[in-house]
C-alpha cells in the first residue's frame, strides 16, 4: 500500500506493528502493517482498533484498512470483524470492498474476484494452508464473516457512469441497510473513478490497487500538497539473504528460480520439531555461506508435502516452528552484517521485522506493482522487500536485487 501512495507522488512511512504513543508523523501518509490475517478475530480487533486510534490520535481524515488483493480471510473473519469493529470506530454506516489490483491480475465484476482471469474460488488460493478460498463472489464472502445480508455489489455499468454515480449507487444500498459494497473494477481507470467518488469517505477496504488513485483523486479536490518523489536508496556493501515462508505458487517458482544462483539451506519443520539445535545449525551455514555469496533460506514446499507436515504436526505448530526459526536465521544474519533481505510471505515478513527490532521503514523503490524496497534509516541503513507470496515475477529475488545502487 505504501508504494502505490508513494509511487504517485504521496510519501509514505511504515510501521511494522502500532507506533508507540509518543510516534511523529513525517510522511503525508502512514501505514500501519499488522499481523493480524490468521489470529483469533477478537485479538485482530483489538489491534486493529489501537493502530486506528494511534492514527486517528494525529488527525487522520481518512482511515484506511487493507488486506490482500486475494481477499485471504476464513468465514470466521477477520476481514469482517476488524471492519465491523472500524465502521463503529469511525461513526460510518457503510463502507467499500475494494481488492482489485488489476496490474497484478486481480479483478472484480458481477462482484466476484478474478485471479488472472480465474474465479478466486478456482485458482490457487483454494489450496492455501491458512485462508483457502472456496467462494469468489464478494458480498457473500463479507457475510460469511459478518451479518448476513449486509453486503452488495456495483456493478461496471455504474462505475463506468463516472463518480457521481458511484456515489448515488452507495448511498442507495446505504438506505437498504448494505455496509459492504463490492464496486466491480477491471483496469486502472475504474480505479481512477472509484478513488474519486471515495474522497470524502471516512473510512474504506480494500487492496493496495486504490492506492494508486487516491492521491490524485484527493489532490484534484484539492485535500493533498503537491506531487512529491521519494528519496533515493543507500548504496550497501556485501551480500543479500532471500528468505522464503510462503508456499504459494509464485514464491515456489521464484525459490526453484533463485536456488540456482546462490547459496541455499532448506528448513524441515519435521526435524526442526524433533531436534532443538537444528535451527541454529542451518542458521550457522547460512551465516558462513553469507561472507561469500547471497543466500536463501526457505521452508516453501508443494501443496501435497505441507499437508502432510500440517497433519503431522498441527497448522499452528508447523507454521510456529518454521516462523521462528527463519526470524533466528535472519537475526543471525544480521548480526553478521548482512544489510540487504528479501523476505516472502507476509507472517515470514513480520517475523523477520520483529527479529531485527525495527519498525519504521520509508517507502522506496518499486520491485514488481505492489511491492517495494523498503528503506530502515535507523539502527543502521538496511533494505528489505517484504512481499505477498503471491506477488511478483518468476525472477523476482535477483531482480529485486539487481534494483539496488
Amino acid at each position: 500500500m505504501g508504494l502505490m501512495l508513494a509511487r504517485n507522488g504521496m510519501p509514505a512511512s511504515l510501521f511494522l506493528g502500532v507506533p508507540k504513543a509518543d510516534w511523529r508523523v513525517s510522511t503525508p501518509a502512514v501505514v500501519i502493517a499488522l499481523k493480524i490475517r490468521t489470529v483469533a478475530a477478537e485479538a485482530a480487533v483489538a489491534e486493529a482498533t489501537l493502530a486506528a486510534n494511534r492514527l486517528l490520535s494525529k488527525q487522520a481524515r481518512q482511515l484506511f484498512y487493507k488486506y490482500c488483493s486475494t481477499f485471504d480471510s476464513t468465514a470466521n473473519g477477520n476481514i469482517g470483524p476488524v471492519s465491523d469493529a472500524l465502521l463503529k470506530l469511525t461513526g460510518e454506516a457503510q463502507t467499500v470492498l475494494l481488492p482489485a489490483f488489476p496490474a497484478n491480475g486481480r479483478t472484480v465484476r458481477d462482484g466476484s474476484l478474478y485471479v488472472n482471469g480465474v474465479p478466486l474460488a478456482e485458482s490457487s488460493m483454494r489450496e492455501h494452508p491458512l485462508t483457502p478460498m472456496t467462494e469468489s463472489f464478494l458480498p457473500s464472502l463479507m457475510d460469511a464473516q459478518t451479518k448476513a445480508g449486509q453486503s452488495a455489489s456495483i456493478g461496471l455499468e455504474t462505475v463506468e457512469a463516472g463518480p457521481e454515480a458511484i456515489g448515488a449507487a452507495l448511498d442507495a444500498e446505504r438506505n437498504q441497510g448494505k455496509r459492504y459494497v463490492s464496486i466491480d473494477t477491471v483496469d486502472d481507470e475504474h480505479l481512477n473513478t472509484i478513488a474519486a467518488a471515495l474522497v470524502d469517505r471516512r473510512f474504506i477496504t480494500g487492496g493496495s490497487g486504490i492506492g494508486g488513485a487516491l492521491p490524485d483523486a484527493l489532490r484534484n479536490a484539492g485535500l493533498l500538497g503537491r506531487e512529491e518523489s521519494p528519496r533515493g536508496m543507500p548504496a550497501l556493501p556485501g551480500h543479500a539473504a532471500v528468505i522464503a515462508g510462503s508456499c504459494s505458487a509464485a514464491t515456489r517458482q521464484q525459490v526453484a528460480l533463485f536456488e540456482q544462483r546462490a547459496a541455499s539451506f532448506v528448513l524441515d519443520p519435521a526435524l526442526l520439531y524433533n531436534d532443538p539445535y537444528a535451527g541454529e545449525a542451518l542458521a550457522d551455514a547460512a551465516v558462513a555461506a553469507s561472507a561469500e555469496s547471497d543466500v536463501l533460506v526457505y521452508s516453501t514446499t508443494e501443496p501435497g508435502e505441507l499437508r502432510k507436515t500440517q497433519q503431522a504436526l498441527g497448522v499452528m505448530k508447523s507454521a510456529e516452528l518454521i516462523e521462528t526459526a527463519l526470524a533466528r536465521v535472519a537475526r543471525r544474519l544480521w548480526d553478521a552484517g548482512v544489510r540487504k533481505f528479501a523476505v516472502a510471505g507476509g507472517e515470514t515478513s513480520g517475523a523477520v521485522a520483529t527479529a531485527l527490532g525495527i519498525q519504521e521503514f520509508r517507502v522506496g523503490q518499486e520491485i514488481d506493482p505492489g511491492v517495494p524496497w523498503l528503506v530502515a534509516d535507523r539502527p543502521q541503513p538496511a533494505c528489505f522487500a517484504f512481499k505477498s507470496g503471491n506477488f511478483g515475477r518468476t525472477n523476482f529475488f535477483q531482480h529485486a536485487l539487481d534494483l539496488l545502487p
